[in-house]
This record gives C-alpha cells, structure tokens and sequence, in this order.
C-alpha cells in the first residue's frame, strides 16, 4: 500500500481507502462478511474508512467502530458525514440552510456518529450534500469552528453533489474546508477542470468516490444486470443507462494493461492525479478488498494511455443524487 499526504494535518493516508456505503446501504449486505473483509483491509494496509450516518442509519459506522476497538493501537483514519435533515442528496435552489443543515442538526449528528463510532473525536466529518448558496451564512461556519475548537472534529468536509463539480468553491474560500469528497472516473472527468487545482493550490484533500461508476466500470455489469427491489443501482442504471454505460467499457476493454483487471485500470486513473488524497472504492467480499488494494502497487498508467482516456469523458444529461 502506498500513502499520500493529508495536506493540512500531515497525516498520511492509504491511497486506496475503504467506501463503507456498500455495507449497510445495499441490498446484499452480510455483517460477517463486512468484517471479514474490514480486518483484511488493515492486514493489507489500508488505513482510511469513509463512512457515513446515512448508510443503515448508523449501521455502517457501528461496524466500523467495531474495527476500531478491535485495531485500538494501529492508526486508522475515519471520516463519516453529517445526513442533510430534508433528507435530499442534491439540494435545489429552493432548499435552504435551515431545512437541510441547520447548526443543531450538525452538531447532534456529529455526536450521533461519536456515539456510533465509539470515539472521542472524528478525523473529518462532512456535510453529505451542499448548495454553494448557503456559503455565506455564517451560522454553519460557527458550529464547524466550535467543534473543531472542542476537538470533536479534527478536520471537515463537504461530500460534492453528484456532477456538481464546482459547487463548492465559496465553500472553499472560507478556509474552513479542509477536504472535498467528489465523484471522479474515467468517465466523470469533470474535476480535474476547476476543483482539482483549486485543491491543490490551497491545500485541500481530495477524496475520490464512485471509481468504477456504481459498478459499470468494474467490468462486471451486462446490458441484462438486475437488482433486488428497493436497490439504489435500480435508479441509478435504468436500462437505457445500463446499455449505455455497458457499451462504453466495451469500447475501453482494449486499453487495459495485460495483467491489469478492468476495476484495478480505474482505480490506477483515479490515482494517476496528484490531486487525489485517497480513492474509496466499495468493498465487501475479500477478492473484491485483495483486488483492489493490489491496485496500489501496480504501475503508473503511462501518459499516452492517459491521454487517450480523456476521449473516454462522459457528459450526461441526467442527473440521480
């Protein structure tokens, strides 16, 4: 495993982190096998969990405060995040601060998620969606500085709407946001436009979700790929989409390394940006967490093949949270 820097704490963070909404969130989801594949994470290096009060209703973090107890002296990073009180994961120009983050909301689900966790204090906690309107009240700033001055929270963050790349940049210049947690893939390149040097400019960490795309670029969905009812994939890969996003790995099938899975080639472009703190994959099954830790190591992709990539961007007209 290698480690990159968390730039305003000097912590030093697995590059492939562990994404725990897969554990509580999705249909599928098996406890034993979540810790199974928890303690195999550690034993391979990883030392980054993302987590979150939304994902089971504290379930996920509850498994991940276990790991915690279990790893009392090894050092591990945990970031979790505050649900919006509107429950809406894209906020629209009519939602206001007060229906989705108001302080006493933040502040009572920051002492949920210690209760969860099992913690005194949280390494990053973020807001888990965010409108750029609200970037001027004063009010969340001041419960952020507080808790932060109580040491509750170490360092916080805003979980970036999905496509909304640049919806965060007043946020930003408030200095209050130490990381930015945000969609990046072959096919969502739209970070590395504005955020990513913004980020590195001002020193400000970047997590990577959705590396394979919510599973397509994985290599594993088919144009007949189904989901039990109730699962989130359903909305998000209804057939039109599913054929769509199937066609298109077709089409990146024949730039993969030999040697190099389909899932381990996306992971290697996420980190090919130094702007890239960690990437969070999600993980539940061991081949899955040996897999992609093993991405780690291997090679660079070269800058011919990343140049080759950039055809692959993907702009699309629709938009799920």
């Amino acid at each position: 495993m290698r480690y990159r820097p968390y730039p305003r704490t000097g912590w030093e963070l697995s590059e492939i982190g562990y994404g725990m909404w897969g554990l509580a969130g999705w249909t599928g989801s098996d406890d034993e096998q979540s810790r199974r594949s928890l303690e195999e994470a550690v034993r391979l290096g990883c030392n980054f969990f993302d987590t979150a009060w939304a994902y089971g209703a504290g379930h996920s973090e509850q498994l991940l405060g276990e790991l915690l107890r279990a790893h009392a002296g090894t050092r591990l990073y945990v970031a979790t995040k505050v649900p919006p009180k509107n429950q809406k994961w894209i906020q629209q120009d009519e939602h206001t601060l007060d229906e989705a983050f108001p302080p006493d909301h933040i502040r009572e689900y920051t002492e949920k998620s210690l209760a969860n966790l099992g913690v005194d204090g949280i390494d990053i906690q973020q807001l888990h969606a965010w409108s750029d309107r609200w970037a001027g009240d004063e009010r969340w700033r001041r419960v952020m500085e507080d808790l932060k001055r109580q040491g509750i929270v170490k360092s916080w963050g805003i979980s970036i709407n999905r496509w909304e790349t640049t919806n965060v940049m007043r946020a930003l210049e408030t200095g209050l946001i130490d990381v930015v947690q945000v969609v990046y893939n072959i096919f969502d390149q739209d970070p590395e436009d504005e955020l990513f040097p913004y980020c590195q400019e001002h020193g400000i960490a970047v997590i990577a979700r959705v590396p394979f795309d919510e599973g397509s670029l994985a290599g594993t969905l088919t144009k007949d790929s189904k989901w039990p009812s109730g699962d989130w994939r359903n909305l998000y890969f209804t057939p039109e989409r599913l054929a769509a996003a199937v066609e298109r790995v077709d089409r990146l099938r024949p730039l993969v390394p030999e040697g190099m899975s389909m899932a381990q080639f996306a992971l290697r472009f996420v980190l090919h940006h130094p702007a890239v703190t960690t990437v969070i994959p999600g993980m539940r099954r061991l081949e899955n967490v040996r897999a992609n830790i093993a991405a780690s190591g291997a090679e660079p992709i070269s800058r011919d093949l990343l140049a080759r990539l950039r055809a692959h961007r993907w702009e699309r007209d629709w938009i799920v949270p």
